[in-house]
């Protein structure tokens, strides 16, 4: 097993952080031009909402059937194989003219970036140590809001000045080359047995089997259930404030409005915050801190101010990111077989839950405003809630339950 502090764990790790950083980029390049994009195809912003939507809803339905593959031909090679597919999809963006062909290569790009999604956690819940997993997953996560920002802030950046077209070509370039770095650092699975005879009948419906067996235990469904609300919250809400700052009364130039995604760098303090708290707290407890903080930070970003705005971002950010780290690693750690698939299928609920979430929080905008956004907003965040208090109860009861029968 991987050891904190080794060479294989620094390898490791920063391989895993760039190919979650280059996957975080290419899904989120379009999501600050949203409203240049309605203007150019002449849609509404819930229309236009697919460029985004498409591709968290393609990579959600494909992450599970990435996730059975890898139980046949390893993580390393499913990772390696979807990085080196983004800059092949990417360039097919550039022969879209309408906004349905674009939505359309958006979904292909969510199918190349849910293989390397699928397994990553997977192959570090069988690959490193336990303090190394917790503290690798906080890293990974880290990561995710870094590429979050970076490739936001060059759509939007490189989209006004010379075009989306130029910010495609430019990130197909640049994940060409991170995936031959990721490709050169990340050790092979040293872990992992595929099966003698390939992937059979059997074992697919094994597959099917796991499925249904981590649906069925609670405390993963929960965690799953959460990491979904909680996404939908959270990227959405920043999609929203995105439409908020272009129009009357602040009219910001797109170059100006894509830099609130700085403040995910608060998510990515708080995702590394979440392994530490998670060896002297309780995982649930740290779930509701999180939603609590981020509700907090939309009450924040209601008042009418760009100085309020950026603090209810950073609230956002900062426990969004810390309930997700603690909700990811729970599903890694909790899944009792078939680990990949367990994980796929937290990833399947967080991303449904960001895209169907911006359908609703985006109808609110339209009908209400930021108010309207608040209303929308609250309702989701009592499910949250619920949800967290479900869990912790039901792990309670677990805990308590394991106690008594081993005194008897």
């Amino acid at each position: 097993m991987i050891q904190v502090g080794t060479a294989p764990y620094k390898k490791a790790t920063f391989a895993l952080a760039l190919g979650s950083f280059l996957v975080f980029c290419n899904l989120y390049l379009f999501q600050p031009v949203l409203p240049v994009m309605a203007e150019q195809f002449s849609v509404s912003a819930t229309k236009v909402n697919w460029l985004l939507a498409a591709g968290t809803f393609s990579l959600a339905l494909t992450l599970v059937p990435w996730a059975i593959a890898s139980e046949s031909v390893g993580r390393y090679r499913i990772m390696l194989v979807s990085l080196f597919l983004l800059p092949i999809v990417g360039l097919l963006m550039l022969w879209a003219d309408s906004l349905f062909l674009l939505s359309l290569a958006r979904a292909l790009m969510g199918m190349a970036l849910a293989g390397f999604a699928a397994v990553a956690v997977a192959y570090m819940a069988e690959e490193f140590s336990t303090k190394a997993l917790m503290l690798a997953v906080g890293t990974y996560i880290s990561a995710n809001s870094l590429g979050g920002i970076f490739g936001r802030l060059f759509g939007g950046i490189t989209t006004e000045y010379w075009g989306w077209q130029v910010a495609v070509v430019g990130m197909a370039i640049f994940s060409f080359i991170g995936a031959c770095i990721v490709w050169w650092l990340l050790p092979k699975q040293q872990n992992f047995s595929p099966p003698k005879h390939g992937f059979s009948r059997a074992q697919f419906r094994a597959q099917h089997r796991f499925i249904v067996q981590h649906l069925r235990q609670r405390s993963l469904w929960l965690a799953m259930l959460i990491g979904g609300i909680n996404f939908a919250l959270f990227v959405n809400l920043y999609s929203v404030m995105g439409f908020r700052l272009v129009a009357p009364p602040y009219s910001m130039p797109l170059s100006i409005t894509s830099m609130i995604f700085l403040c995910y760098l608060s998510g990515t303090i708080t995702a590394k915050l979440s392994g530490r708290w998670s060896q002297s707290f309780t995982v649930t407890s740290g779930m509701l801190l999180g939603s609590s903080v981020s509700l907090a930070g939309m009450w924040v970003a209601a008042i009418e101010s760009i100085p309020a705005m950026l603090i209810g971002l950073l609230l956002i950010s900062s426990g969004a990111f810390f309930t997700h780290s603690l909700a990811y690693a729970w599903v890694s750690r909790k899944a009792k077989s078939a680990k990949a698939t367990a994980t796929a299928l937290y990833l399947v609920h967080y991303y449904v839950g960001g895209s169907v979430g911006g359908f609703y929080l985006i109808a609110c905008w339209q009908h209400g405003a930021w108010h309207g956004v608040v209303a929308g907003g609250m309702v989701l965040y009592m499910v949250l809630f619920t949800l967290c208090v479900w869990l912790r109860r039901y792990e309670k009861q677990t805990v308590d339950a394991s106690q008594v029968s081993s005194l008897t």
